[in-house]
């Protein structure tokens, strides 16, 4: 396990021009980082954070027993646009909160990353960008964007776009939030953060996973106590910044960078790291299918499919042993090759 100190802090953005041309007020990145850079500025891996994630979550993987990122690296994880921690609906300048959020990509926040590190990091380019499901996602979009200044990267339970089954899925559990009136009227919108999370843990875990108790795994003895535990981890979110990540994650695709007219395929071409693409058997929105045909455009990219009945949920940070182990393995080899 790590022992290194955890810090977190934030990096202000000022006026943050978006792609869509729209600029997000007083814009700022909330990070925290463990280690210190090396003198070589060899050492960095950055770890985005994924849909409702906060920053803690990503530790998971330094803080694993015999992680290959425990010690020697500088470990950078930053919020995402929208998770409440970085800019967000929930504390963006006034004329921008709640629903006035503008549209983010997950171009938008990769960019924020690289000038964060850039004035704070002394431009190094990062060694490892490693993350889960919107993580591996933003890990995909820096390949693409910054081909010559990434060592390799990892996407796990991730697609460098979002498939169409994908974003009904994700209609799905947006249209559960919306039918709460109190969302449109300024309210809470508790209804709706229920209705949210119950269509939700349908999707995050396979059928088997429900089928043969996987749930006893997480220390839940039955169906309703893991709902209610959904529940209640909703219950914390704000209903904006819910919406504000989705809308992120429902529009993501490293096609939508300038010069490449939509091509998803030129744009994973673009990646010239050492890759490896990591999705789960079982996932229901981030299919194994999907991200192997991503891979196959990445040239000298691995696939390696995880063979867990925990869903898009057996990528999570420390979620599931036996693949936190297969991800650390994924991670120790690609730090190898950037030796």
């Amino acid at each position: 396990m790590t022992d290194k100190k955890w810090i977190e802090r934030v990096f202000p953005l000022g006026d943050f021009v978006l792609d869509s041309g729209t600029v997000l007020r007083d814009a700022y990145l909330a990070y925290c980082v463990a280690g210190t850079l090396n003198s070589a500025a060899d050492n960095l891996v950055v770890l985005p954070t994924h849909y409702g994630g906060a920053m803690n979550a990503n530790r998971a993987w330094a803080e694993a027993p015999d992680s290959p990122l425990a010690q020697g690296y500088c470990l950078l994880i930053p919020a995402l646009f929208g998770n409440g921690e970085s800019s967000s609906p929930s504390n963006a300048a006034p004329s921008q909160r709640g629903a006035a959020f503008p549209p983010v990509s997950l171009a938008d926040n990769v960019r924020a990353q690289r000038q964060l590190i850039a004035e704070r990091f002394d431009d190094a380019a990062p060694r490892l960008v490693a993350g889960w499901s919107m993580g591996g996602m933003q890990a995909l979009q820096w390949g693409s964007l910054y081909p010559k200044r990434v060592g390799s990267l990892l996407a796990v339970c991730a697609t460098a776009h979002c498939y169409p089954h994908n974003a009904v899925f994700l209609d799905g559990v947006k249209a559960a939030l919306e039918a709460d009136p109190a969302l449109a009227a300024g309210g809470l919108a508790e209804r709706g953060l229920r209705a949210f999370a119950r269509v939700y843990v349908g999707w995050a875990y396979s059928q088997r996973f429900f089928r043969d108790g996987g749930y006893r795994a997480l220390g839940f003895d039955t169906i309703d106590a893991l709902v209610a535990h959904w529940e209640a981890d909703h219950l914390r979110a704000d209903a904006h910044n819910l919406l504000a990540m989705l809308a992120t994650w429902q529009t993501g695709d490293i096609a939508r960078m300038p010069g490449f007219g939509g091509d998803t395929v030129a744009a994973l071409a673009r990646i010239d790291a050492p890759a490896i693409v990591m999705p789960c058997r079982s996932d229901l929105y981030f299919t194994a299918e999907d991200a192997a045909a991503d891979a196959s455009h990445i040239a000298g990219s691995e696939c390696r499919v995880l063979d867990s009945d925990f869903g898009h949920c057996a990528g999570g940070p420390g979620y599931e042993p036996t693949s936190t182990r297969r991800i650390l393995d994924a991670m120790q080899a690609l730090l190898e090759r950037t030796a």
